[in-house]
């Protein structure tokens, strides 16, 4: 246990751009003008998202009288930190791990929101971490626990997280000085105080516990105020509503969020398709909740598949440059300039062109070798004129998508999918469930969706097509057909290159002449 002569230790773990240096300064000064003896320093990382940094703290609980020079470490030691605090919910997991919070010592301080990290990212299926576990474990390992959304504060005072959390720091009242001298200290900054006030306000009150602290809790959204999100007319929302409402409580939320984004990646007409789907899915079986909550959210995302449309889409949006400009703090007399990398080869354009134009196309770079090999790297300032029009102009063929050779394959695979779905609902639960989660393994574009799109059709060459043959979805020589489809699926979801149903063997090493020139030398 501390003793008055035991350094008060802090650590701040925090991402890159954040501002951690910014509150390590702030709690510096504090002590400083104190008379608390104090030291900082901070240790940079790049390993997560922008780059994890930790800033370590310690200072002496009472000024010192003696005259002597204290020592203190120059890292933290698990076990002898009296305060962790955290930007975000995995640095805090983080934290935790390395054996920084003591439930006899430590005072956890935590952001609920989540920034998630590239493996997150990259998984075939929902890779993020578990928050429910991370609390759980906090409850426990800490002396005592607050928590709460400090990206939403900064956010709605127009301030950097780290006024947030050093809000947090007083508002907990683990630091041995006045809230007033906190405040004194931020408008000695002079750049954005009345910002940094707002937030170090809010959070205080939320630290302080005026303000209810607990776990986020995942809500149902409001299906009509969801649509309304949409820009079809008021009938035609209502009449969606009407439509969802009749299906069960689980499969609504995904069917409102599923029209939103049908509606805005095409028009109401492939909304209403995607509607027409999940209808003839939930009379197939009305009692299967879980199984068509997942079959909605995969049929959701797989109408809504990517190509150079949508992305030229995404990439000139009005809210994309606006939260470009927010992540990385611009004024709004500051100039940001945005640099766009694509590389479309032979299958983008063959694509988003009719099958009459696109299939030629293929057969053609498929007899020459170019498939995979013939690509234009195009670096596209979308901040400029020309640049913006051009990804406006790529985005504007979208009333022709319809009629694209990559269109049509993929409604006629969903079309298939859903009339297999149908089939099987009624007769084999279990085997419905991992047919549902069948399109999980179609993701993104280009070589990504290759692989997936590979992965798929053997699939359903392996166990969909028998199993439709039969009318036996259950049994199989004697063994449990379902089980050995999910498990089949698991593995080609694990696998990083979607090739985990069988793998292929090496290719063998190709010979290469080697050509020797003689040089000549100079006299």
């Amino acid at each position: 246990m501390p003793t008055s002569n035991t350094p008060f230790c802090i650590l701040i773990a925090a991402l890159g751009g954040e501002g951690g240096g910014v509150l390590t300064d702030w709690l510096v000064r504090c002590a400083r003008s104190s008379d608390l003896p104090v030291q900082a320093t901070s240790v940079p990382g790049v390993a997560q998202r922008t780059g994890a940094t930790s800033y370590y703290i310690e200072l002496l609980r009472e000024p010192q009288v003696n005259g002597r020079l204290p020592v203190f470490a120059l890292h933290p030691v698990p076990g002898t930190l009296d305060v962790v605090i955290a930007s975000e919910l995995v640095e805090t997991a983080r934290m935790m791990e390395y054996g920084f919070v003591s439930p006899l010592r430590t005072v956890l301080i935590s952001s609920t929101h989540r920034t998630y990290t590239t493996v997150e990212k990259m998984a075939p299926l929902d890779g993020r971490f578990d928050a429910s576990a991370v609390f759980d474990t906090a409850r426990k390992m800490a002396k005592r626990l607050v928590s709460f959304d400090m990206d939403a504060i900064a956010t709605r005072s127009g301030t950097v997280i780290s006024a947030v959390m050093f809000g947090a720091l007083a508002g907990a009242g683990v630091l041995p000085w006045s809230r007033e001298l906190c405040e004194q200290v931020i408008r000695g900054d002079g750049k954005g105080t009345e910002a940094s006030l707002r937030g170090f306000a809010q959070a205080f009150e939320q630290a302080a516990g005026s303000v209810p602290i607990d776990s986020p809790t995942a809500l149902a959204p409001d299906v009509p105020a969801l649509l309304n999100k949409t820009l079809a007319p008021v009938a035609l929302r209502s009449a969606w509503a009407a439509q969802i409402s009749r299906w069960p409580a689980v499969m609504q939320t995904n069917a409102a969020l599923g029209v939103v984004r049908c509606h805005d990646y095409q028009n109401a007409a492939h909304a209403g398709k995607f509607l027409k789907h999940l209808d003839t899915l939930w009379l197939a079986n009305p009692s299967a909740h879980d199984t068509l909550a997942e079959a909605t959210r995969c049929l959701a995302l797989w109408m809504c598949f990517e190509d150079v449309i949508r992305i030229a889409d995404l990439r000139s949006r009005r809210s994309r440059f606006d939260k470009l400009r927010q992540e990385v703090g611009a004024r709004p007399t500051e100039l940001v300039r945005v640099v766009e990398y694509f590389k479309p080869g032979i299958e983008e354009v063959a694509a988003i062109l009719p099958r009459s134009l696109g299939q030629p196309l293929l057969s053609l770079a498929q007899r020459r070798g170019w498939l995979g090999r013939a690509s234009i790297g195009l670096h596209i300032r979308s901040t400029s004129l020309w640049g913006f029009l051009l990804l406006r102009g790529m985005a504007a063929l979208r009333p022709l998508r319809p009629h694209s050779m990559r269109y049509q394959r993929e409604h006629a695979a969903i079309d298939a999918w859903v009339a297999a779905m149908a089939s099987c609902l009624p007769h084999a639960p279990e085997f419905s469930k991992v047919l549902a989660e069948l399109p999980a393994v179609l993701k993104g574009y280009s070589d990504t969706h290759a692989r997936g799109k590979a992965s798929f059709e053997r699939l359903w060459q392996e166990f969909v097509a028998p199993a439709l043959g039969s009318g036996d979805f259950n049994d199989s020589s004697g063994g449990d057909r379902a089980r050995e489809f999910r498990l089949a699926l698991s593995a080609a979801l694990s696998s990083a290159d979607h090739d985990g149903v069988r793998a292929k063997p090496k290719p063998r090493p190709t010979e290469h002449p080697i050509h020797f020139k003689k040089k000549s030398l100079p006299h």
